[in-house]
């Protein structure tokens, strides 16, 4: 059986574009016929996937995997790097927690033995598949790391994938970043370069012809295109600088949605949604900033819920937040931030921090108590609180997933908001989730409870018909991920020579 043929998306640094240019390929190559996957060796993010038989995998290859049309699975992205604190994070292996490290050790200790784990993974995807969509990570040209480097160009020679080179125009300097990672690369590396990719462009394309002239006389490699800057295209996006200055406001905007920017924020896709939809003003503000006049504050996920638990009280938007909860202000926490909405967090396994018992915001009649064991699973639920919103989502099937430690247990003053019916395709009969007796405070474990079209719509119109506007309709909300992967892909597809790419995997004409 012949081997897939690979093509890898490597970068100039971080927040260029990999990711999502890696997505569109992945639908590309879906809608040209091929079987394709994904590929990442090693990621660094605080917003990750479960797969269906439960492992946790960087939230990137699993939106790629999605736009693929596949399910994904744990050799896609088989090392996980989870930021804890500055110098420590969890690694994640194969889907499964290993431990956690310091930069030091991780590299000393780690990445020698992680080269076969990597060659194993690509080895497999390439009998599977006719395709191997591969992204990199940062710089291949970080000088003081390469060494031991994983997942750029050690990748591309374990995958004999061409490399296509990424820069982002919108940050200036771009001509720069791609001769001198050039440079900085060794001459085999330099070799496995096979063109560049210009991404977020803006403005006169005859203005910068003459720049690509010049590349490609400097270099003797071609510019395989120059995407455009794709405004508000919908795809997940898995690092959190995408959320520096982030703000979605629809046009006559009539709810504002704050969600609190915690220090080690995860899982912030489940507001991409709401954000989307008409009328909504989504911020994401940090602890100390003020806050405003919100109409419901969220807070979010968290890789660390009792230091930034601390982080709140340090800053005082710990009272800010009790203080807007006594006024009746609607407050919802997804996660580490429903957990911190408890009146006790217990952690007698370091699981969290040093810190050991702290007590959380006390809005709700919960505590937790972190375990070493991390539940991961894709789950099936229903909503089995009637006075959570007042419309008819009761016992309407919804999906999401979990990724915690902490295990929460109600007092008397809440009730339970969901019954999960099914854990990672098993049969489940658990309950999760609180809400407060005046129906204001609510949380759940549940990430991806927005992805529910039909929640998410009873959910703003019980916000808006509390402000006394008028409902919406589920036309008005925003398009499916499907659409999205398939306008995502149109729209690179017009700005790639897709002829040429094919001719560098060695694809011939393309489509089988």
């Amino acid at each position: 059986m012949a081997l897939a043929k690979t093509i890898m998306i490597q970068g100039t640094s971080s927040h260029v574009g990999k990711s999502l240019l890696c997505t569109a390929l992945c639908r590309i190559f879906k809608q040209d016929g091929f079987r394709v996957a994904p590929f990442k060796a090693q990621n660094m993010a605080l917003n990750s996937y479960v797969t269906l038989a439960g492992g946790e995998i960087g939230r990137a290859q699993g939106a790629q995997a999605e736009a693929a049309g596949i399910e994904a699975t744990v050799t896609m992205n088989p090392v996980l790097i989870k930021p804890k604190q500055d110098l420590n994070a969890q690694i994640v292996v194969l889907g499964k927690p290993l431990a956690d490290m310091s930069a030091r050790d991780y590299r000393a200790k780690f990445l020698p033995e992680a080269v076969s784990l990597v060659s194993q993974c690509i080895e497999e995807l390439r009998r599977e598949f006719q395709v191997l969509v591969i992204e990199g990570a940062g710089s291949p040209a970080e000088v003081n790391l390469k060494d031991r480097d994983i997942v750029n160009m050690r990748t591309a020679m374990l995958a004999e994938a061409p490399v296509i080179l990424v820069a982002d125009i919108d940050r200036g300097g771009v001509f720069a970043s791609l001769v001198g990672t050039l440079e900085l690369l060794e001459p085999h590396e330099r070799e496995k370069v096979a063109g560049f990719l210009i991404n977020k462009f803006r403005g006169d394309i005859e203005l910068l012809k003459p720049g690509l002239e010049f590349l490609e006389q400097r270099t003797g490699k071609p510019v395989l295109g120059v995407i455009p800057y794709l405004h508000e295209h919908g795809i997940e996006q898995e690092d959190s600088v995408a959320l520096e200055g982030n703000v979605h406001v629809s046009a006559g905007s009539e709810l504002d949605i704050v969600v609190i920017k915690l220090p080690r924020i995860s899982n912030f896709t489940d507001f991409d949604l709401i954000g989307q939809v008409p009328g909504i003003s989504l911020r994401f503000v940090r602890p100390g900033e003020p806050l405003g006049t919100p109409d419901v504050l969220i807070l979010p996920g968290t890789k660390n819920t009792i230091e930034d638990l601390q982080y709140l009280k340090e800053k005082g938007t710990d009272q800010v937040i009790i203080e807007l909860a006594g006024s009746g202000l609607p407050i919802l926490g997804i996660c580490g931030g429903y957990q911190m909405l408890g009146k006790m967090l217990y952690d007698p396994w370091g699981t969290e921090a040093s810190l050991g018992s702290v007590t959380g915001l006390g809005l709700l009649d919960i505590e937790t108590t972190f375990y070493q064991e991390k539940q991961t699973h894709r789950c099936k639920a229903k909503i089995i609180c009637p006075e959570f919103i007042d419309c008819d989502v009761t016992n309407q099937e919804i999906t999401g997933y979990e990724i915690h430690t902490g295990q929460v247990t109600l007092g008397n003053e809440v009730k339970p908001l969901l019954q999960i019916t099914q854990r990672s395709g098993q049969r489940a009969d658990l309950q999760d989730g609180a809400v407060n007796n005046q129906g204001t405070v609510w949380g759940t474990h549940l990430h991806g409870l927005f992805d529910n079209k039909s929640l998410l719509l009873a959910w703003i119109n019980s916000l808006r018909q509390a402000k006394g506007i008028q409902k919406l309709t589920l036309a008005q909300l925003p398009e499916n991920r499907e659409e999205k992967y398939d306008h995502l892909a149109e729209a690179v597809r017009q700005h790639l020579d897709m002829q040429k790419l094919y001719q560098m995997m060695g694809l011939g004409a393309g489509k089988p």
